[in-house]
């Protein structure tokens, strides 16, 4: 037996494969499920209901949320003068 001929019989092509064929249509085509409306006001109904029980349950006055700022601001304008007057009145280092 030649050895060339033995190795002509295994073939490493990319294609060749060791089963049988199979059909020409691989895919089935399937039919196309639509959504119900039933089901579509559903899933809105359950979106509006995730977000309506996410909702912030202590809603902020705006008078509160104005005096807020206005301590913010505050705090920030002692810091500054604090600051200064270090850098003026301490020596430095």
């Amino acid at each position: 037996m030649n050895s060339t001929a033995s190795h002509n019989a295994v073939s490493t092509t990319p294609g060749r494969h060791d089963h049988p064929p199979q059909p020409g249509q691989y895919r089935q085509e399937r039919p196309v499920r639509r959504v119900s409306l039933l089901d579509r006001a559903a899933l809105h109904l359950g979106v509006a209901l995730i977000k309506w029980g996410r909702r912030p349950l202590d809603v902020e006055s705006r008078e509160r949320r104005a005096r807020r700022v206005e301590l913010h601001i505050a705090r920030l304008e002692r810091e500054r003068a604090t600051e200064r007057w270090i850098r003026l009145n301490l020596p430095l280092r």
